[in-house]
């Protein structure tokens, strides 16, 4: 809890500009860095994925709009859970383009993080059922992107959302049920 409010102090002071964004990253560094090597874990087999790589662009992400307000905690992850979504579709979109012969690369692309083509294109459906989900079903999304996509179990997910663990788990099985015939029929189309 202490550990939370002095994250949420930091936060606070930047929004108000005690701190500038150049000061904001060795504060917050070792939060972004987990939360990009469970990236790496989940979505490449391949050491060579540069989880530092993933943090700076998540990071540039983040602060590039100039009005961000983070009061807390719990919307400093959900924002960096949204960025690294957004880089690791991205990088999906582009690695399909390139199978198919494109050659725009409007972010900066490697290879690595996206290892298959298969794993390309199930990244890219989940994101679009997770952007239905979230128009129907909000806090269910929320709950699925701090799960997946930054590793947070039950218990981190319920304290970050300031919810019962009762409800994430319900919440999760849900989402997760719906996700999956989603998928399913995305797969079939």
């Amino acid at each position: 809890m202490k550990e939370d409010k002095h994250f949420t102090k930091i936060l606070q002071k930047f929004s108000e500009g005690e701190i500038q964004s150049n000061e904001l990253i060795p504060l917050i560094y070792d939060e972004l860095h987990l939360l990009a090597r469970i990236q790496r874990k989940k979505f490449s087999s391949a050491e060579t994925l540069n989880t530092t790589a993933l943090v700076h662009e998540a990071y540039l992400k983040m602060v590039d709009h100039s009005h961000q307000n983070w009061e807390t905690r719990s919307h400093f992850f959900s924002v960096a859970a949204k960025a690294m979504r957004c880089i690791l579709v991205d990088y999906a979109k582009m690695h399909k383009a390139a199978k198919r012969g494109g050659n725009q690369k409007p972010v900066q692309y490697d290879e690595s993080l996206i290892s298959g083509e298969q794993q390309a294109n199930e990244l890219i459906d989940l994101d679009e059922a997770l952007n239905r989900l979230e128009k129907i079903a909000e806090r269910q999304s929320k709950i699925i992107e701090l799960r997946f996509f930054c590793g947070f179990t039950i218990e981190e997910t319920a304290k970050i959302l300031d919810m019962s663990e009762a409800t994430v788990k319900r919440d999760w099985n849900v989402a997760r049920s719906w996700l999956y015939r989603e998928i399913q029929k995305a797969e079939k189309n």
